[in-house]
């Protein structure tokens, strides 16, 4: 429950605007709080709950509803402006990843539809999308759903320094192996059920 309370926080906080020190200064508490909220490492009390859902203009009972539901598929967004490599790339993901639900797109603004509607539990993001970057991509999900995690894919080695300066939590060189894939997941930053 407490990774689902987080991440419908986050989301909520995040829709109303507000940065997790906006909202520990709101609630008068730390911003670590906030952090280890949202990151699951610990849910607040019931009377904070209630403050919660106050400030951020929801009823508890449907807060809490939200909370406790089931996690579902996870969904994994695979994003690579060539559609050869789609092909090539999104079959391999499938094959290892069985429980997860599979999506690949071609473009940033597509891309950025799909974080803001649905949740993004692994985004695999080519770095060289024409004008967007993958990196720039990967500020964007984070913004709306912080705990995603998100791995780089590229053909080009140059491109680690400037990655691994973002919050991803992995750089896979082209073409995608299944055996980097396994390596990969038990080393996610944020663990996803259905995934291991």
């Amino acid at each position: 429950m407490a990774n689902h309370f987080g991440n419908t926080l986050s989301r909520l906080r995040a829709e109303r605007g507000l940065s997790q020190q906006e909202l520990a200064d709101q609630l008068h508490v730390t911003r670590s709080a906030v952090a280890n909220w949202e990151s699951g490492h610990r849910m607040p009390g019931a009377g904070m709950v209630f403050q919660i859902a106050q400030l951020l203009d929801t009823d508890v009972a449907m807060l809490l509803a939200i909370a406790d539901e089931p996690p579902g598929t996870p969904n994994v967004v695979l994003v690579d402006d060539s559609p050869i490599a789609l092909e090539g790339m999104l079959p391999v993901l499938r094959d290892e990843l069985p429980g997860a639900n599979v999506v690949g797109l071609s473009r940033p603004a597509e891309a950025m539809d799909y974080f803001e509607t649905y949740p993004v539990a692994l985004a695999f993001l080519d770095v060289e999308l024409g004008k967007v970057s993958g990196l720039d991509l990967c500020g964007g999900l984070l913004k709306i759903q912080p705990n995603a995690n998100v791995v780089y894919l590229t053909a080009y080695r140059e491109y680690a320094l400037d990655a691994w300066g973002t919050d991803a939590c992995g750089y896979l060189l082209k073409p995608l192996e299944a055996k980097e894939i396994r390596k990969l997941i038990p080393k996610l930053r944020h663990p996803v059920r259905g995934l291991m």
